[in-house]
């Protein structure tokens, strides 16, 4: 399979898999603001595809990302299947199907922010770009936390199932903090394939 193809491969499954969760939401005003960013980043890709692609590794993480933000919007992320399947088997209190939708927060964005920091020359210290990473993403992360209060504030308790707090106080720092164990770990995990995947790339 060429990286095209596998690219086209990974734009089907993403088309599937929402209409999937379109047919099956319980909220359409909570799917489309849960989807809302993957919308946004879809049309940044296909207006800069031509003249600055991806390799297939951020392309992956964007997909399985895009996924997670739908599968949440489909039933709200307090009510998502998967979230209770875990409570049951790790014993939580609280449905945590939007902790994982944070810890991807992280885990994917540094990825393909990684490979345009390097391919536009940001840093080239790699310590001093990887630092950079992770304070970028962290302040990404604590900017859409700030998007769910102005939400909240706009549209009333509309945003309740958007917000998913479920009562728990201290839902919005766990969220940016699993933001930030993301952005490390992917680092950390990725980084040797990430090069290879951009070296696939560019032959």
């Amino acid at each position: 399979m060429t990286s095209k193809q596998y690219q086209q491969f990974l734009l089907a499954v993403v088309a599937v898999f929402y209409a999937w969760t379109l047919y099956g939401a319980t909220d359409l005003f909570t799917w489309c603001l849960e989807i809302f960013p993957a919308v946004i980043g879809a049309i940044v890709i296909f207006a800069t595809y031509k003249r600055f692609p991806l390799s297939n590794l951020s392309y992956t993480l964007i997909a399985i990302h895009a996924m997670i933000l739908a599968y949440g919007g489909r039933t709200t992320y307090a009510e998502a299947p998967l979230g209770y399947w875990l409570s049951e088997v790790f014993g939580w209190s609280r449905n945590n199907y939007d902790k994982i939708g944070h810890l991807m927060q992280g885990f994917g964005p540094v990825i393909w922010g990684r490979e345009i920091f390097i391919r536009l020359n940001v840093a080239k210290n790699m310590k001093w770009m990887n630092f950079l990473l992770v304070a970028t993403v962290l302040g990404f992360s604590a900017f859409y936390e700030f998007i769910e209060w102005w939400v909240s504030l706009l549209s009333g308790s509309a945003s309740d199932a958007f917000l998913g707090t479920q009562g728990y106080v201290w839902d919005t720092q766990s969220d940016m903090f699993l933001a930030l164990i993301g952005a490390i770990a992917a680092l950390l995990l990725l980084s040797k394939l990430h090069d290879k995947s951009m070296e696939k790339a560019r032959s």
